[in-house]
């Protein structure tokens, strides 16, 4: 159990979109290695697009859908998955309004299926990603049973936060002007893109972290500290999408294609941010990429 059972998650504006034909594509920015160049040929789709954050496609906008219905306690998240990520809103929110001034909440969108957005179309074959076009964080919940089907991640409650933890990262990458001041500049372990992924990653391990301490407006934690069993899960998740992970099931690994990171970098950020807070995260950009292995 990772909620407290009765934090009050009766303010969260989660919606719902989707129950339409899947189609891979776009320009968002997803936690998963899969959705790197080096990925489409195992799932036999072109992913060049959600490579490194480009310019708006068009598309849907974040304001359609349907409210989540049922999910007004911690229980509600505890048993639902929909509910879990309606809840890591509300808590992702409450932390980062807390360490950003001037903090602008993105939009979160459980797909059903799949859904227009303004960088392209969100379904669980492209996996969850923030799209800076519309400030939208996107995530396909039966994507966490591809991970454990395709990539061997366990994905249990902890591994789901995580990965809304990363994608709510590049979110504050975006407002804060990282992406700007970093831009896509080509693939390989010290690339741009790849010290954007390890900073979202070490972003979401600074939130779980603390990720007790944001309270509901009655002073309840909306979520309880982290056992070491569920941060192993969680450390298996980023294992799982390292470039390198994936690579080797096609049979080869090639470092300078690699666009999110390897499963040791992805760990060791995840770890950094987890035990020292959102210090940690500002050195993903300074430090030389031979020192951004454990």
């Amino acid at each position: 159990m990772t909620f407290n059972p009765d934090a009050d998650l009766s303010g969260n504006t989660t919606r719902r979109r989707g129950r339409t034909a899947a189609i891979a594509g776009g320009t968002g920015i997803g936690v998963l290695g899969l959705l790197a160049l080096i990925a489409g040929p195992l799932l036999g789709i072109d992913l060049s697009g959600l490579v490194g954050g480009a310019a708006p496609s068009g598309g849907g906008g974040p304001a359609e859908g349907s409210v989540i219905e049922n999910c007004d306690t911690g229980a509600d998240a505890n048993a639902d998955v929909d509910c879990r990520m309606a809840g890591s809103q509300l808590a992702l929110d409450a932390f980062w309004e807390d360490h950003v001034e001037g903090y602008r909440a993105p939009q979160l969108i459980v797909v059903d299926g799949s859904t227009p957005t303004a960088c392209g179309t969100a379904s669980n074959a492209v996996g969850p990603f923030f799209c800076p076009g519309d400030e939208t964080v996107y995530i396909d919940p039966t994507f966490f049973q591809l991970m454990q089907q395709q990539f061997g991640a366990t994905a249990g409650n902890l591994a789901q936060l995580y990965i809304v933890g990363h994608e709510w990262g590049h979110h504050i990458q975006y407002i804060t002007g990282v992406m700007d001041q970093y831009p896509n500049n080509g693939t390989g372990p010290g690339s741009n893109g790849v010290r954007t992924e390890l900073q979202a990653d070490c972003y979401a391990g600074a939130w779980i972290g603390q990720m007790s301490k944001s309270t509901d407006p009655n002073g309840v934690p909306y979520l309880q500290p982290s056992t070491e069993e569920q941060r192993v899960d969680a450390l298996n998740a980023a294992f799982a999408v390292g470039d390198d992970h994936i690579q080797e099931q096609s049979g080869f690994v090639n470092p300078e294609s690699w666009t999110h990171g390897s499963s040791e970098q992805r760990q060791r950020w995840f770890a950094e941010g987890y035990a020292t807070g959102l210090e940690a995260c500002g050195q993903v950009f300074t430090l030389p990429a031979d020192q951004l292995d454990p």
